[in-house]
């Protein structure tokens, strides 16, 4: 449908299920995807968003129990079965900007607007405020557990800092912006990752990817893989691979490689460019099989990594989800009538009519235009999650996550009225 006025929500952020098949997928809209590896990453779930409930930051925890913080200072926990948002818990510091779930699952620790990083505990039927940690100046950004949930590392505006769990204190502070000439600019740490071995792995709005040794406080190596912001960063569980999202829709993957033949040091190298999106790659995750990527041009993209693929089949192909999964347009065939479904409305058209013929797919002249008969707009928050219009074009239903709306539809000379039921 050529008049279909759609405009998609972009991808806000991504979480892979660890060791498991699912990746979980939030929008700016607030909706939630729930994508399933097992069968060529079909789309399994989707929770329809919400007005007042942003998605900043999405992580699984405890097996297979899906976590979402955001700007509205609350932490909400999916009913996967429901397709609904199930309990929420306020953070206590402000607008989230970050979240991140321990190696074991059994915490959650967040990145507030005030500076303070909270560690909640994750218990059946819930989650329950357990700690602060050290608080600074500065909004946080971006957390990273270390595998063994001794530290946290948490990146702000121009540093990032080393947070000692069990004490509860800062251990160390980085400032990331003190090598640049023009330190002018405020240096934004968008992403960070603490890997096993204790390096940190920064990603800034100068475009640098940079490995540093934190109980030192020195950069070990810096690689500017971009000229504008490297916005989003994930590493693959053995730690020897990494994918980072720019500000140009440019993906870009870094592998630690041995130098000389027989391997004993490694350094990492930038190996493979991608550029699939036209927007910000707000978003990425790696798989042990494949790079994703999630931008605000709302595609999602699968990249497979073919060194991990061991039979050239489907598996193998590159995979990009540029349109709904969904059914978003409804048809009256006997009232010739479509509808076509938004976040928080619904339109009613009349389709168009020629009285030309020619062959399949060619585009005839059109005697009477599409004609745009109602536009019915939820009431509340919540958006549509589903819509239809009857066969014979004189009753229109909707569906929110909560509640189900009928009307009857009256076409006459004088316009469209509508009732409702």
């Amino acid at each position: 449908v050529r008049f279909f006025g759609l405009v998609p929500a972009g991808v806000r952020c991504l979480a892979c299920q660890p060791r498991g098949p699912r990746l979980a997928l939030a929008r700016t809209d607030g909706a939630v995807e729930v994508y399933n590896f097992a069968a060529n990453y079909f789309q399994e779930k989707v929770i329809p968003g919400h007005e007042s409930r942003s998605v900043e930051s999405l992580c699984w925890a405890a097996g297979d129990r899906l976590f979402g913080a955001g700007l509205g200072g609350d932490i909400t926990e999916y009913d996967l079965c429901g397709l609904s948002a199930a309990r929420g818990v306020d953070g206590g510091g402000g607008p989230i900007w970050s979240m991140a779930a321990s190696g074991t699952g059994t915490q959650l620790a967040i990145g507030c607007e005030d500076g303070s990083v909270k560690i909640f505990q994750v218990v059946p039927g819930g989650i329950q405020f357990e700690r602060n940690l050290d608080r600074r100046k500065g909004r946080v950004l971006c957390l990273s557990w270390h595998p063994s949930d001794t530290h946290i590392v948490a990146g702000s505006i121009n540093f990032f800092r080393v947070i000692d769990v069990t004490s509860g204190q800062t251990v160390q502070r980085i400032m990331v912006n003190h090598q640049v000439e023009k330190a002018k600019r405020e240096c934004v740490v968008w992403a960070i990752a603490l890997l096993s071995s204790g390096t940190v792995v920064s990603a800034d709005s100068f475009g640098r990817v940079q490995f540093w040794d934190w109980e030192r406080g020195t950069l070990a190596e810096s690689h500017t893989v971009s000229t504008s912001a490297v916005l989003s960063l994930a590493v693959s569980e053995k730690e020897d691979s990494i994918v980072v999202g720019t500000s140009t829709g440019a993906t870009y993957q870094l592998q630690l490689l041995p130098v000389t033949l027989d391997g004993l040091e490694k350094h990492w190298v930038r190996t493979k460019p991608f550029q699939f999106h036209s927007h910000d790659v707000r978003a990425v995750a790696h798989s042990p099989t494949a790079l994703i990527s999630g931008g605000l041009d709302a595609q999602l993209v699968i990249r497979p990594l073919m060194e991990k693929m061991q039979k050239k089949g489907y598996d193998a192909v590159l995979r990009k989800f540029t349109f709904p999964h969904r059914r978003l347009v409804s048809c009256a065939r006997k009232a010739r009538l479509l509808l076509f479904q938004f976040s928080q409305y619904l339109e009613l058209w009349r389709l168009g009519s020629t009285e030309e013929t020619g062959k399949d797919g060619e585009v005839l002249p059109l005697c009477r235009m599409p004609e745009h008969l109602v536009q019915l707009k939820s009431k509340g928050p919540e958006h549509i999650y589903c819509s239809c219009v009857s066969p014979c074009g004189t009753w229109v239903g909707y569906s929110t996550a909560s509640r189900f709306q009928l009307y009857r539809v009256r076409c006459d000379g004088d316009g469209v009225s509508l009732r409702k039921v």
